[in-house]
C-alpha cells in the first residue's frame, strides 16, 4: 500500500511539474521572446495606414484599380469578399467559399484552365494597351499554391508602370523607385528569384497620391 502511495505521489508531482514547465513557463518564455525579438512577425507582420491595420505584408490583396499593381490570380480571391459574394446568383452559385487557401488545381489539359487564362489575358491587355500579349510574365496569369502570395516578379511589376503612371498621376520614375524599394532579393542569394511585394508597393503609391492631393 505504501508503494502504491509513493508511486501515485511521484506521478502527481511529475504531472504538476510538467504542467508548470510545458503549460506555463515554456509558452510564456516563447511568447516573451517572440514579442521582444520578433515583435512585428509575432503579431502577423501587419501593415498600417493612418493608424489602422490594412493588411499583412505576408498576404496579398485583390487590387483591380488601374492606379495600383495587380497581383497574381487567386482562386480564393485572397480571402477578400463582400456581402454580395455571399448571395447566390441565378444558378444558385456563390463566390464566397469560406476563408481558405489553395489553387485552382487544374490539370494542364483541362479546358477550364485555358478558358480562365485567356479571359485573364484579355482583361490585362485591355487595361494595359501598351503591353504585347507575348510580353506578359507568366506569374501574372498563374496562381500561387496558396492563392495568398503577396509577391510578383520584378518584370510583372515593371510591365504595369505605364498604366499606373497614367492612372495615379505619378511619374514613371517615381513608380520605378517604389518597385526598387519593395524588391525582396533571393533567399540567401541563391534560392528563388527577386520579387516585389505588390501590397507594400501599393501602400506607397497610395501615400504618394495622398501627398499630391495635399
Amino acid at each position: 500500500m505504501r508503494k502504491i502511495f509513493e508511486s501515485s505521489k511521484q506521478a502527481l508531482l511529475m504531472t504538476i511539474a510538467m504542467f508548470i514547465v510545458c503549460g506555463l513557463i515554456y509558452p510564456f518564455a516563447v511568447t516573451a521572446l517572440a514579442q521582444g525579438v520578433f515583435h512585428q512577425q509575432a503579431n502577423g507582420s501587419l501593415l498600417e495606414l493612418d493608424g489602422q491595420a490594412v493588411g499583412s505584408e505576408l498576404i496579398g490583396q485583390n487590387f483591380t484599380a488601374s492606379e495600383y499593381f495587380w497581383g497574381r490570380v487567386s482562386s480564393v480571391n485572397y480571402n477578400v469578399y463582400t456581402k454580395e459574394d455571399t448571395l447566390p446568383d441565378d444558378n444558385g452559385q456563390v463566390n464566397y467559399s469560406g476563408v481558405s487557401s489553395g489553387t485552382f488545381n487544374y490539370a494542364p489539359t483541362n479546358p477550364e484552365l485555358r478558358k480562365r487564362i485567356e479571359a485573364d489575358i484579355e482583361k490585362f491587355l485591355l487595361a494595359n494597351p501598351s503591353v504585347h500579349r507575348q510580353d506578359i510574365p507568366s506569374d501574372l496569369m498563374t496562381a500561387s499554391g496558396s492563392g495568398l502570395d503577396p509577391h510578383i516578379s520584378v518584370k510583372a511589376a515593371q510591365i504595369q508602370v505605364d498604366r499606373i503612371a497614367q492612372a495615379s498621376g505619378l511619374s514613371k520614375e517615381e513608380i520605378n523607385k517604389i518597385i526598387e524599394a519593395n524588391i525582396e532579393k533571393r533567399t540567401l542569394g541563391v534560392f528563388g528569384e527577386d520579387k516585389v511585394n505588390f501590397l507594400m508597393a501599393n501602400l506607397e503609391i497610395r501615400g504618394e497620391m495622398d501627398k499630391a492631393k495635399d
